[in-house]
């Protein structure tokens, strides 16, 4: 698989905490999850351009002085073999790192850790362990997601874990399973479905996961992991929190729709 990158935000002050990035966007990932906002990067078609190292390294070489790190993101960064080469790269040009990962890898990010290439890194979990081929559309290797999951957690590295949580295929029930997942974590976040662009067509204009409930687990979380957040999407549209959603027939078959529970 060619490195390549689909999209860069050129200056971001949200995606890599206390620093002013880029957000690189490199094409290809192993999952199919059907609420993704960016499946054109699942193999680059559809989009409107494609970035080469060479115009990447440009960039970046162009950015120094108003920029001070990197974020390595996807489609899913660690499924490439020159990734180590790129954040090298990256790094002797004075950029700090960060990492976000659907964790389906764990050797490739032991060995960015231990060769100390990563300043921080962001793990999407999707689901509770037993949930997970249902969420992300194909079978998938759950002890894959476990050891990064640890590796992470026992990485000295600065780290968070995040769930996309979407009415009808998230419960509160199941979002505090995956804080017992991420027990001993630095940051356990849950952040607003934006659903313009799913890549699933029938998920699109769902409305967000209500505030409340989130907001109501937030004691619980906090014994388990040293931070929570919920973060808001200013493109979303939450549910109001008295709100009961019956699931579409197309619905992932696991679905609970009682997701206040």
């Amino acid at each position: 698989m060619n490195m390549e990158v689909g999209n860069i935000i050129r200056h971001s002050d949200r995606d890599f905490p206390g620093r002013q990035a880029a957000v690189l966007f490199l094409i290809g990932c192993n999952f199919r999850c059907p609420y993704c906002a960016f499946g054109s990067l699942i193999d680059g078609r559809g989009l409107a351009r494609i970035w080469s190292e060479a115009q990447v390294f440009q960039f970046l070489e162009s950015a120094r002085e108003r920029l001070d790190g990197v974020v390595f993101s996807g489609g899913e960064p660690t499924l490439h073999p020159g990734l180590s080469n790129w954040i090298r790269r990256a790094r002797d040009l004075g950029y700090a790192i960060k990492l976000d990962t659907n964790g389906s890898q764990p050797d490739v990010l032991r060995q960015l850790i231990v060769e100390g290439l990563v300043d921080y890194i962001a793990m999407d979990v999707k689901a509770p362990l037993e949930n997970y081929s249902q969420l992300c559309g194909r079978k998938i290797d759950t002890e894959a997601i476990r050891s990064s999951v640890w590796v992470i957690k026992q990485s000295g590295v600065a780290h968070e874990f995040r769930t996309t949580v979407i009415p009808g295929m998230h419960t509160v029930r199941e979002l505090k399973m995956i804080a017992d997942l991420v027990h001993g974590a630095d940051l356990y976040a849950v952040q607003d479905f934006v659903s313009k662009h799913t890549l699933r067509p029938d998920l699109r204009n769902r409305l967000a996961f209500p505030d409340k409930p989130l907001n109501d687990m937030r004691g619980y979380v906090l014994r388990r992991v040293e931070r929570f957040e919920v973060r808001h999407d200013k493109e979303a549209r939450p549910m109001p929190a008295f709100g009961r959603r019956r699931s579409s027939a197309r619905s992932v078959e696991t679905a609970n729709t009682n997701f206040l529970a």
